[in-house]
């Protein structure tokens, strides 16, 4: 059983970075199609950036490209950089983890960016 944590996320001025971690435990991210998505009030919940399991390929929203950048730390952390941070990004943002068998999610971590 993978457990998924979030940290890093809390209140920034626009324009400001913020850094967001996952931290996994029961079992290794190795094999897993691993990413962070997003959920804003009254919006539905939006994949913002995802790494293959292969580690091949990654994928970012359009709303998030050049400003977002994902990353992997050996077999047990995922990053979400987050820089030049807009209003429109503020949401509760969530790791995923996921393979043909299994589907995990953290508990997830609130970005608010606000003057």
């Amino acid at each position: 059983q993978l457990q998924l944590v979030e940290f890093g996320g809390g209140l920034v001025q626009p324009g400001g970075s913020l850094r967001l971690s996952c931290a996994a435990s029961g079992s290794s991210l190795e094999h897993y199609a691993i990413g962070w998505f997003r959920q804003a009030p009254g919006k539905e919940r939006e994949a913002v950036s995802c790494i293959s399991s292969s580690r091949g390929s990654t994928y970012y929203a359009d709303s998030v490209k050049g400003r977002f950048t994902i990353s992997t730390n050996a077999k047990k952390t995922v990053y979400l950089q987050m820089n030049s941070l807009k209003s429109e990004d503020t949401a509760v943002y969530y790791c995923n983890a996921r393979n043909w068998l299994h589907n995990y999610w953290g508990q997830g971590t609130q970005v608010t960016v606000s003057s």
